[in-house]
């Protein structure tokens, strides 16, 4: 069940290489339109995946929230197309949402700016100008939606196994790259326990959607793990009823075989003590 996941900057040449490796492959390419396809489905509109679909947080806490709820769902989307295996998840912090599957090829697509712009200007035949000015407006909302809800540097190598600059590399040769990359052995030994971890992620989506989802709860600072369907809840709420509530609806997701109840609940005080 081979994953590969890119991480690009726009202009990079990174749509048709992924377009041709998915073809070659024979792979399914999990980008913005997949996603839209099977939208409905999971209760998605085409306007809330414009607003949360790889966009850093509108700072409207009413907006936010909503925004917070739909991202998980795009979340679960691409996590269940992983589980499908055979995928190339292009975008939607994919490396990230999939850090501790260690058989996924995680990929970053970069070249110099002033080539992405003259690359867009001539693709979207559009003035060199206009170009720049969503080059530019692009990586630093893509940028924005990694740190905030990665908490991580776009631009950090580690994070990524394979960096390809299309300025010197061929599409065709970032392809081969690509698909040479995907048989390394290092890969191919961890993926026997790839299906059982994605299976465990998907659960894990599936219980915050359902949290988040009711409005009942204020899960800021609840932590959620599974490990072989038995769901541990840690962190902190603010009333036995938050408590109580979140166990209830843990309960109701499927596929939760037990949980481990382990949250602190500390009273939410409107006015700071004068002790």
């Amino acid at each position: 069940m081979a994953i590969i996941t890119i991480s690009r900057q726009m202009g990079s040449g990174s749509i048709p290489i992924a377009h041709e490796l998915a073809e070659k492959l024979g792979y399914t390419l999990v980008d913005g339109e997949a996603i839209m396809q099977v939208a409905e489905s999971y209760g998605l509109s085409a306007e809330s995946i414009e607003q949360a679909d790889e966009k850093p947080p509108h700072f409207v806490e009413k907006m936010d929230f909503q925004q917070v709820i739909d991202l998980h769902l795009i979340e679960l989307i691409v996590l269940e197309y992983a589980l499908k295996g055979n995928v190339i998840i292009y975008g939607r912090g994919g490396q990230d949402l999939l850090k501790d599957i260690r058989s996924v090829l995680r990929v970053r697509i970069i070249a110099p700016f002033e080539d992405r712009v003259e690359h867009w200007a001539e693709r979207e035949w559009i003035d060199p100008d206009q170009a720049r000015v969503m080059i530019r407006k692009s990586d630093q909302q893509r940028a924005g939606f990694i740190k905030y809800y990665f908490d991580r540097d776009w631009d950090d190598p580690l994070a990524y196994d394979l960096t390809i600059n299309t300025q010197r590399l061929s599409l065709d040769m970032a392809g081969k790259v690509i698909s040479d990359g995907i048989n390394d052995q290092n890969l191919l030994e961890c993926k026997a326990d790839c299906k059982k971890t994605l299976t465990d992620l998907i659960l894990r989506k599936r219980i915050e959607i359902a949290i988040l989802s009711s409005g009942e709860v204020d899960a800021y600072l609840l932590d959620i793990s599974v490990v072989k369907g038995v769901a541990t809840l840690s962190g902190q709420l603010h009333s036995k009823d938050e408590k109580k509530r979140t166990l209830e609806l843990t309960r109701g997701v499927e596929g939760v075989n037990e949980i481990i109840e382990e949250i602190r609940v500390v009273e939410f005080r409107t006015t700071p003590s004068e002790d």
